[in-house]
């Protein structure tokens, strides 16, 4: 599922124009991102985390198929939040019933950084699908 949720306005997007890392933890795997092949799926914001984690074999849980409607694919910016679009009223609502809400909190299909800087993205353990990965 994908697309676009036509209740809300979806947000101003900065772009990147550079390459930029992101860091996925805690499996500690980082993959680089190129701006020309954005947007690489149809799930989320296009060039969103969420966007990014799924085209490089991350799995973040995400029951709305990333259009807002959820916090399942909630996770927290560890460093370079910054250089993401800054959040939006509806994304705070929907983070609201996230489990583990704090300042560095974002929705993946929402967050998407503009290149400036490399970033480090946690995935908190009750998003991710340790079948899938084959480990805890």
């Amino acid at each position: 599922m994908g697309g676009t949720n036509p209740y809300i306005k979806n947000p101003q997007i900065e772009k990147p124009k550079q390459k930029f890392k992101v860091r996925f933890m805690p499996m500690n795997v980082e993959v680089e991102v190129d701006p020309e092949k954005l947007p690489l799926g149809d799930t989320g914001l296009p060039g969103s985390i969420l966007d990014i984690a799924l085209h490089n074999g991350i799995e973040i849980d995400h029951a709305c198929g990333g259009v807002c409607a959820c916090s399942t694919c909630h996770v927290y910016i560890k460093t370079g939040g910054e250089t993401c679009n800054e959040a939006e009223d509806f994304e705070y609502d929907m983070l609201d019933s996230a489990p583990g809400n704090s300042t560095e909190s974002r929705l993946s299909c929402q967050a998407c950084p503009n290149g400036t800087k490399d970033i480090v993205v946690e995935i908190p353990g009750w998003n991710r699908n340790i079948v899938k990965e084959g480990n805890s």
